[in-house]
């Protein structure tokens, strides 16, 4: 199995308080003792994942996948002020993506966009997105400048599927995340729905330790999973993410993922769209209001 989304809380780096916010450590012995005891979870890779807590600091994230090893890739937060040469050096670290948390704080969507398209000219890096699937209409005009990019945790909404959906139809993959952090009523649906649109578009994760989620991640999310993807359990547990994030085994797998731009296309209705869901809202976070909402 690959975990696609991993957060390491290292007590010997930096925390920023985040809403008043600052969680108890969760080190990578942590890590795999905690999944040492899910009976039927076996990970041999994964994605570190920075948190907003973390601010942009590096060294956790460097000293995380050193401890790691092989088959463990990064996703980080950058400042608006990195050099082309950092993002170098982080991607030879095994750094493979650039995240940007929506919810948690004030975004400048120019900028986003701006550094987004640098990371991947420079080194191929997709960008991940923490946001709610109701914002997704309103960043259109974001994601249409991007060439390749995931949503965590099912887009954390039913409200928003319809704009899920279409950009799962446009390439955009998912992370079969957070159940326990989401308002989604029925998971599996969800999966059900984002699966039959596009079967490379999930990619699993624990989200342990699952700060600040109504609960943390238990095994019976994976009968979840299994029920909704079919024979595709495989590709969703490992494959597809492998590929995506440009991982050594990844070549055993159909590639998702490729350091060529291209763009998320524009489509101005989701697959299989209801009348009611152009009612969904849209919220005012876009390129002519380029300051994103706090949460």
């Amino acid at each position: 199995m690959f975990d696609a989304h991993v957060h390491i809380i290292d007590p010997r780096f930096p925390l920023v308080e985040n809403h008043g916010y600052l969680p108890e450590p969760f080190t990578v012995p942590d890590y795999r003792s905690r999944v040492a005891a899910l009976e039927g979870l076996s990970v041999d890779g994964g994605a570190v994942v920075t948190a907003s807590y973390q601010g942009t600091d590096q060294e956790y994230l460097k000293t995380a996948l050193a401890e790691l090893g092989p088959g463990w890739v990064g996703v980080t937060a950058l400042g608006d002020d990195v050099s082309d040469k950092e993002i170098v050096d982080l991607d030879a670290l095994g750094v493979r993506a650039v995240r940007f948390n929506l919810r948690r704080g004030a975004t400048d969507l120019r900028q986003l966009a701006d550094l987004a398209n640098r990371a991947f000219d420079l080194v191929g890096w997709h960008a991940e997105f923490y946001v709610d699937a109701t914002l997704l209409l309103s960043l259109e005009p974001v994601f249409a400048k991007l060439p390749a990019v995931s949503i965590d945790h099912l887009g954390m909404s039913t409200r928003g599927l319809p704009y899920l959906l279409n950009l799962v139809d446009r390439g955009v993959r998912v992370k079969a995340t957070g159940f326990g952090r989401t308002t989604i009523s029925d998971v599996g649906d969800v999966l059900r729905q984002i699966h039959a649109v596009n079967p490379q578009a999930l990619m699993f994760g624990t989200d342990l330790p699952g700060t600040r989620a109504r609960r943390a991640f238990e095994i019976h999310d994976l009968d979840v999973i299994a029920d909704a993807v079919g024979d595709d359990l495989p590709a969703v547990m490992g494959g597809n993410a492998r590929a995506w994030y440009r991982c050594e085994r990844a070549s055993a797998y159909p590639k998702t993922s490729a350091h060529t731009r291209t763009t998320v296309h524009t489509k101005t209705t989701a697959p299989n769209q209801s009348p009611a869901a152009t009612n969904a809202p849209n919220n005012s976070t876009t390129m002519d209001n380029p300051t994103a909402f706090t949460a």
